[in-house]
């Protein structure tokens, strides 16, 4: 869980769904190849949608 959030200065929704059993380097690459953005910025928050949408992961 995200306990301090004091530091997002940006939030980044990916639209569409993820398959959300992909890790951190999955996610990574999902965000390079798809959505052009460099998922190594501080301050950003990344977040996905699975199948089901009441499920969300999210990658700072």
């Amino acid at each position: 869980m995200l306990e301090d959030a004091a530091g997002i200065r940006r939030v980044v929704i990916a639209c569409g769904y993820v398959d959300l059993r992909k890790g951190i380097d999955g996610l990574s690459m999902i965000i390079g190849d798809r959505y052009h953005q460099n998922p190594f910025e501080k301050g950003t928050l990344f977040l996905f949608c699975g199948r089901r949408s009441d499920r969300i992961r999210g990658l700072l």
